[in-house]
């Protein structure tokens, strides 16, 4: 029987399907269209098996011009992005409270008390950090006309909606899509980091700004009904950071001057944005009745709350205004700026206070709570930048001062000779970079980062990020560089544990570091770290890389607990399993219990970013999710693993990551097989993120970036990183089990389910048919039985998980996840047999060969599957 959502959700995409066909018809004729459904068709009867129509899209794309290729893979990339916002509308309409619903049915059955419920509500801490560097595929231009295109689905789906605002709605429906389909859909150059962090601006004034007070609203307002218990005035539980502009790992067009103008561009943003909600402010509350305070404050005016807010609207204009002809290169004085929250919200709290003293609540808590909240949450930063850096450009700085001090080079140092010197400078009173020293550019580059840091207000920053933290000194020597750099604030410094050994090593560092007094000092009872995802499941596989993830953190909180210190745990996940990825809800419930005390870290990327928080409605959403997921884990924490289960998986890990390893690392024929059966040589030309594919420009697989590594296997169906050797190691140590632990463990620890609820949605997107296509065509004789190897592990691994949860087919569990990827299905098959095609044509080209056809439609095939897989990296 076919359900609601999978009929109404269909209907849409259909709909918008048959409009694109008539934009496509308009501009290239009948037999276009024609063709175009033709392969449509043949797309989904190849989806379901049919080896015939199979052969018929080989046999069309191998008879078109490449032109025409790039025409057809236009065509079906639309489609898909089409069905992707049909669905975000559609889930955003449906399912825009069912968040907070659940949680509080949850919290109804356990009887809780509302001092409980308050306690938890108290501790809700969400640290939202937006990432760019991922692989998103869609320009700025198309991803505001799907905004507007969603917007309308909203409108035609009402059902009040009269006939001659159906017609209008639906006539501007095919503008939209007319616009987008006459758009390149593809950059010709890649973003610079300054465009991404507009482009993370953009997403804060067109959905978050809008959805973080409403998203409050309603948790306090169903807190009061249920609970008796408010949102405190002064609680921020949602705020957001940014990487874009701060991330110079490996990215050598983030420098200190484009950090600056990141952090100006923000303030500017703030300012626009805070001086409209001021302006409306002014103009609403026109009343005459104040408090005694608010009198002492601006006299005898007749329009108090006007008096108090006018001057703020013309200093927030003049801000605006005033960065702009700053950035303009214009002489400025920049004393008048709003420079501080404060400024903004001790007025706010003073209307706030007088108006609910003269009666006045219901409109205290309207408009002006919006924007108390939103100042709480934004701020007049906007954002809180963080700043990555990789440990080895710091330790450069110091070898560099050293050898020219005399004190001999700080890289060739013992450990402990490092840590004495480190704090001996961090306590001493002189400068340690003599005013004459001529720093090399790299060194420089990196103090005058840190002088960026000491310029702005503490209050525009998040953490400082150290990339391939091992040691103590590599956090200290940060510290040092920021104290030297005239930095007089403790900003928090967070190492990042990625790979195995860095995660595993992760609590004796710390441990080092806690039982250093001075340290101590600095960090004043707060510690955050940050843990790598997406390199530790490229250097060990999916199941040794989480369960080490697991342990680490896990050991790190009993340490918190030991040394007295509130640890914030930062979790680097991307959006595919890969890279850490998982459903929110589970991802949270599958931590360990106290991970949560010090709050809830985590970044959110490029393509997530607009499936999360694009629209208003499925901010709240999402926030919504976030929200319950981590009030119920506090509330009702997962259980801690028992001894039987931890030699269990602990087991399967060390057999995952030998199963992984033997293939990536061991075996010779994985790489030559690698570069020929997926398009990862052709991603390096396509203009996705500003930083470099790779980190080391000349080498090779273990150089190469995890977000590329994750979204050249995605491409051709075989997902290979987020399961190879995991149901293997599992099958391998359930075989020597007890069958009544290994049961116990599925039934009652939410990490190890996780696990595989993580694998049942990989597998369902993994179609080793396609796969097998790739290899038919472009892989060689002498490699061809690797990836046939590799398909018969990926079946049997479906097989194997099928068999452990009792599930008679994929994705059982979540039919609407399942008819989701259905759905997109009919569309992406094309678009692979596209890229076969292509692939073959540019490779028996050559290198010297130039052919923009060729290579446009490359990147349209890429970013086409990409967007119907929905996650790239």
């Amino acid at each position: 029987m076919q359900s609601h959502y999978d009929s109404e959700l269909k209907d849409t995409v259909r709909y918008l399907g048959t409009v694109l066909g008539e934009t496509i018809k308009s501009e290239l004729g009948q037999e276009w269209l024609d063709r175009i459904e033709q392969i449509r068709l043949d797309g989904r009867a190849s989806y379901q098996g049919e080896s015939s129509s199979s052969e018929n899209l080989k046999e069309t794309f191998r008879d078109l011009s490449d032109k025409d290729l790039l025409t057809v893979g236009r065509a079906f990339a639309q489609f898909l992005n089409l069905g992707n916002i049909a669905e975000q509308e559609f889930n955003s309409a449906m399912n825009v409270d069912a968040s907070m619903d659940a949680l509080f049915e949850h919290l109804d059955k356990a009887q809780l008390s509302a001092e409980n419920v308050h306690k938890a509500v108290s501790k809700l801490n969400i640290d939202l950090v937006l990432t760019a560097h991922p692989t998103e595929v869609t320009r700025r231009t198309l991803i505001h006309k799907h905004k507007e295109l969603a917007s309308c689905l909203q409108s035609i789906h009402q059902e009040s909606l009269g006939e001659h605002e159906r017609q209008r709605v639906e006539t501007r429906i095919a503008d939209l899509i007319s616009q987008a389909w006459h758009t390149e859909e593809i950059r010709s150059e890649r973003p610079t980091p300054v465009d991404e962090a507009r482009w993370g601006f953009s997403v804060i004034e067109n959905s978050l700004w809008e959805a973080v007070p409403e998203f409050l609203r309603e948790l306090d307002e169903r807190l009061q009904k249920d609970y008796d218990v408010n949102l405190p005035l002064d609680s921020a539980p949602v705020r957001f950071g940014s990487w874009m502009g701060g991330d110079r790992d490996g990215n050598p067009f983030v420098t200190a001057k484009l950090t600056e103008q990141v952090l100006y561009l923000a303030r500017k943003r703030a300012a626009k944005l805070f001086a409209q909600d001021f302006d409306r402010l002014q103009v609403e509350l026109s009343m005459f009745d104040c408090s005694d305070e608010m009198r002492d404050v601006v006299g005898d005016s007749n329009e108090p709350y006007r008096a108090l807010l006018r001057p703020l609207v013309r200093q927030l204009t003049a801000t605006r205004d005033g960065i702009n002809d700053f950035l303009a290169g214009k002489n400025v004085d920049q004393s008048q700026w709003i420079s501080d929250n404060d400024e903004l919200l001790d007025p706010l709290l003073l209307c706030y206070d007088s108006l609910c003293k003269c009666g006045m609540k219901v409109t205290a808590d309207g408009l002006l709570l919006d924007t108390i909240r939103r100042i709480r949450c934004f701020g007049v930063h906007l954002l809180r930048l963080d700043v990555r850096q990789d440990s080895e450009r710091h330790a450069d700085v110091l070898s560099e001062i050293t050898r020219y001090l005399g004190l001999g080079d700080y890289a060739q140092w013992s450990e402990d000779d490092k840590q004495a010197f480190l704090l001996r400078e961090l306590s001493s009173k002189r400068p340690l970079f003599p005013a004459q020293w001529n720093a090399s550019d790299d060194v420089k580059e990196v103090l005058d980062t840190c002088k960026v840091i000491a310029k702005h207000s503490k209050n525009g920053f998040g953490i400082y990020i150290i990339s391939m933290a091992s040691e103590p000194s590599d956090v200290m020597a940060v510290q040092l560089l920021l104290q030297e750099s005239g930095v007089d604030w403790p900003m928090p410094v967070a190492p990042l544990f990625e790979t195995l050994d860095d995660l595993n090593n992760s609590p004796d560092v710390m441990r080092k570091l806690l039982s250093i007094d001075w340290y101590r000092g600095y960090v004043k009872g707060r510690q955050f770290i940050m843990i790598g995802y997406s390199d530790s499941a490229k250097d060990a596989g999916a199941l040794a890389a989480g369960w080490a993830q697991y342990e680490s953190q896990e050991a790190l909180v009993k340490l918190a607990e030991e040394f007295d210190v509130q640890l914030t745990l930062f979790h680097g996940r991307g959006g595919t399993i890969g890279r850490g990825g998982l459903p929110a809800h589970a991802a949270i419930h599958s931590q360990p219990p106290g991970s949560l005390e010090g709050g809830f870290r985590v970044t959110e990327q490029g393509e997530t970013i607009r499936y999360k928080f694009g629209m208003p409605r499925l901010a709240k959403r999402s926030l919504g999710i976030y929200a319950s997921a981590i009030i119920e884990a506090m509330l009702f924490p997962p259980p801690e693993p028992k001894p039987e289960w931890r030699e269990l998986i602990t087991k399967m890990a060390a057999k995952g990551r030998d199963n992984y390893r033997g293939t990536v690392r061991q075996d010779e024929d994985f790489v030559p097989y690698f570069r020929v059966a997926t398009p990862e040589q052709e991603l390096g030309k396509l203009p996705l993120g500003s930083r470099p594919s790779k980190r080391k420009p000349q080498g090779g697989i273990e150089s190469l970036r995890a977000i590329p590594w994750i979204f050249a296997w995605a491409q051709t169906r075989l997902v290979l990183p987020s399961w190879l050797g995991v149901m293997r190691a599992i099958d391998e140590v359930k075989a020597e089990s007890d069958e009544k632990v290994v049961a116990e463990m599925f039934s009652e620890w939410p990490f190890y389910r996780s696990r595989l609820s993580m694998l049942d949605m990989v597998f369902h997107k993994a179609d080793p048919r396609i796969s097998a296509a790739y290899d038919e065509r472009l892989v060689p004789q002498e490699l061809a039985h690797f990836g046939k190897a590799l398909r018969e592990e990926l079946s049997q691994s479906i097989d194997s998980l099928l068999k452990l949860t009792g599930q008679p087919d994929i994705m059982y569990q979540d039919p609407e996840g399942k008819e989701s990827m259905n759905i997109r299905a009919a569309y992406l098959q094309p678009l692979h047999y596209l890229q076969i095609e292509l692939l073959d044509r540019i490779r028996k080209a050559g290198d010297d060969a130039h052919n923009t056809s060729l290579e446009q439609a490359m990147m349209v095939t890429i970013a086409g599957i990409a967007i119907g897989m929905r996650n790239t990296g």
